[in-house]
């Protein structure tokens, strides 16, 4: 299996008036962004500003009180009756999300399953492959993360940073039209942070489309299309790494950027 084929075609992720609360608390107050096909966008904010929680809206896995997410022009988590927007069945939102990639801060791997079984886990489960279909697949893209020879131990044998990579083959496994990463290198220990975001820089080049949020400042320099820095659940500014990391027009971004760099 050629390593084209291993991946998915990159989608357009549309977030439209997004609003989310919890409680009183306002996390995201009206957020706009566009995400185009194969695009590498990267979030960034200080703590509590909203990212992690945008990653989640983008899934459904947290469901926003106003406005709405699309991919490729399919509404996600929801339908249109009349004027308004209806929630879809749970099944219906997990179908939805064989489309939509995610690699969480602590890995979420199943501590019960080998690293192979994690990968091919999710194509069998949903009915894509087959298990023989899968268990190759899982291989190819154990390979592609570099893990080929941990294919039969389980996730407590790993290192973090393999653990981490183990999770990012299995975002892959159903060839995503778009991967989500929420602080992919947060619990890592320092050692161990370059070997995950060099896989993260071989799929940037892939074609796939990827939102990262992360506080590596000069990895985001390295590999993004666009750097969309969010405070106060806004959208301060967006813009390429040479504008919004070197020529910042937000003293908000400025001041972030004084403070990480």
């Amino acid at each position: 299996m050629t390593a084209e084929s291993l991946l998915g075609t990159g989608a357009t992720v549309e977030v439209h008036d997004v609003h989310k609360w919890y409680g009183a608390h306002r996390v995201l107050n009206g957020v706009d962004l566009t995400v185009r096909p194969g695009e590498v966008t990267v979030i960034l904010g200080p703590s509590g500003s909203g990212k992690s929680t945008l990653l989640r809206v983008v899934n459904h896995l947290e469901k926003p009180e106003i406005g709405h997410v699309s991919l490729d022009g399919e509404l996600i988590g929801v339908r249109r009756q009349g004027d308004r927007l209806k929630e879809l069945s749970e099944r219906a939102i997990l179908t939805q999300r064989g489309s939509i990639g995610f690699v969480f801060q602590n890995f979420n791997l199943f501590p019960h399953l080998t690293v192979l079984d994690n990968v091919a886990a999710a194509p069998v489960a949903t009915g894509r492959l087959g298990k023989p279909a899968a268990v190759e697949l899982a291989r190819d893209l154990l390979d592609r993360v570099g893990l080929a020879d941990k294919a039969g131990a389980y996730p407590r044998q790993l290192s973090g940073g393999q653990q981490q990579r183990v999770a990012i083959a299995r975002a892959l496994a159903l060839r995503p039209g778009v991967i989500l990463f929420d602080e992919p290198t947060s619990a890592l220990d320092p050692e161990l942070v370059g070997e995950v975001l060099s896989v993260i820089k071989d799929l940037a080049t892939s074609g796939t489309t990827l939102v990262i949020v992360t506080h590596e400042i000069g990895f985001a320099r390295e590999i993004a299309d666009r750097v969309v820095f969010i405070d106060g659940g806004r959208i301060v500014e967006q813009g390429p790494p040479s504008e919004v990391l070197d020529k910042p027009r937000h003293e908000r971004t400025r001041d972030f950027l004084s403070k990480v760099l």
